[in-house]
């Protein structure tokens, strides 16, 4: 299993460390367009392979995109981050140029990978691939859903006073700080539903803090968060590498799935060998129907931006 990241910043080093930590992964190549930042940090991360007893071997480079060929998933985590006050979607003009040509280069040298998306605005920017390389939807995936529900599980259980590993919990819809739809009602602790331990106030507010999660962090660092995002990278590489059939929210072309057409967003997927190899259709009640088609149109709103 060989896997490309492109973008050796804080988010793409990140996700090598997390997919070399969990040892599923031949070779991890770290590509960036900055001489030696790639190799400068693939060297850091093999010095921890001996104390982090792991075998995967992590290569860097700076702009070669031949020592990407042959991989089976490639991640594009290239573009610029936000600052302090700026939305996902003031991204779109810069990063829509880099992620278009990122894509183009990536599958001229492996024609058969999946592509993990990670750039924002991301369902904006996963729909850019999809018009672009004109791949099959199943091999074209938004990480933006897997982020969002964990800062969704890490709220909820906060609130709860509960270990992390009690919660479960989705967030569906467009990954932007007004997009997210976080399933409240679904939420369980030890398959209880969380509406049992917390108020319809304190759930809201919970709600809340997770579609500013991403802002938070960035108001708090100074630029977007790199630990978490790299992790939901890593757990979906997972996912596809080991063929795990996980149940895990991406944003997906849809064709017709939640009443939606021609766009990516947010909804929870089966991720497997092949890509996302079914999406799952929720009930959803009136008031989330409502609000992931006013995600929807937001999203839509986002990619009528782009010159495809």
């Amino acid at each position: 299993m060989k896997i490309t990241i492109v973008g050796a910043g804080a988010v793409g080093a990140s996700c090598a460390e997390y997919i070399a930590i969990k040892n599923f992964a031949s070779e991890v190549v770290l590509l960036d367009i900055k001489e030696g930042v790639a190799e400068g940090k693939a060297m850091d991360l093999m010095q921890c392979a001996s104390l982090n007893g792991f075998d995967t071997r992590i290569v860097g480079s700076t702009n070669d995109y031949s020592k990407s060929a042959g991989s089976d998933i490639v991640v594009i985590t290239s573009g610029i981050p936000r600052k302090p006050g700026m939305t996902r979607e003031e991204l779109i003009g810069i990063n829509a140029g880099i992620v278009k040509a990122v894509s183009s280069s990536l599958l001229e040298h492996s024609p058969n990978a999946i592509v993990i998306v990670v750039s924002n605005p991301m369902d904006t920017m996963t729909y850019l691939v999809h018009k672009t390389t004109k791949l099959p939807r199943n091999r074209i995936i938004g990480m933006g859903g897997a982020l969002d529900s964990a800062r969704f599980k890490y709220r909820l259980a906060e609130a709860l006073g509960a270990p992390i590993s009690d919660v479960d919990g989705m967030v569906i819809g467009g990954h932007s700080d007004t997009g997210m739809v976080p399933l409240a009602r679904h939420a369980t602790r030890n398959s209880v539903k969380v509406t049992e331990f917390l108020s319809a106030e304190r759930l809201g507010q919970v709600t809340e803090d997770t579609k500013v999660g991403g802002a938070t962090l960035t108001k708090l660092l100074g630029t977007s968060a790199w630990y978490a995002p790299g992790a939901a990278v890593s757990a979906l590489a997972q996912a596809i590498a080991c063929d795990q059939k996980k149940m895990v929210p991406c944003s997906a072309l849809l064709q017709g799935e939640y009443g939606l057409k021609d766009l990516c967003i947010g909804v929870p997927v089966i991720l497997g060998r092949n890509g996302i190899e079914k999406i799952v259709e929720l009930k959803l009640d009136a008031a989330e129907k409502a609000k992931m088609h006013e995600s929807a149109e937001g999203v839509t709103k986002t990619n009528n931006l782009l010159e495809v």
